[in-house]
């Protein structure tokens, strides 16, 4: 009995691969285009890589990750100061984030305070 169930399925394999196929695709050999025609949107796609990649070069970026590298590598090297081995410890790994982190933070800061008095004074000019 058990062979007929199995040769049972079996017949029924086919059939159930018909109904789940994928549609083809069309037949003239056009792609389709997808989104709106006439939009642009087809032909102005850009990958998030690129974005990212635009965003690095930015000085300003460049400048927060010297600061944040110049903060970590003096935390660690205050922590092999008193003990070489401590270098290596999750300890220093995890102090020299925190320093890493405070110093983009007070950068960031700092950056933002200039930005925004700037724009104060220029705002200050116009209405005289």
């Amino acid at each position: 009995m058990a062979k007929d169930k199995k040769k049972g399925k079996k017949a029924d394999a086919p059939e159930l691969e018909q109904a789940v196929a994928k549609p083809k695709g069309r037949k003239d050999g056009k792609k389709h285009k997808k989104g709106k025609e006439g939009s642009g949107a087809a032909e102005h796609q850009h990958h998030p890589l690129e974005a990212l990649s635009k965003l690095a070069e930015h000085p300003l970026v460049a400048d927060l990750l010297a600061v944040g590298a110049l903060a970590a590598v003096g935390a660690i090297a205050e922590a092999g100061k008193a003990d070489p081995h401590a270098v290596k410890s999750a300890a220093a790994a995890k102090s020299a984030g925190k320093a890493a982190a405070a110093a983009i933070g007070a950068r960031l800061l700092k950056e933002f305070t200039a930005a925004k008095k700037a724009a104060s004074d220029l705002q200050g000019k116009k209405d005289q």
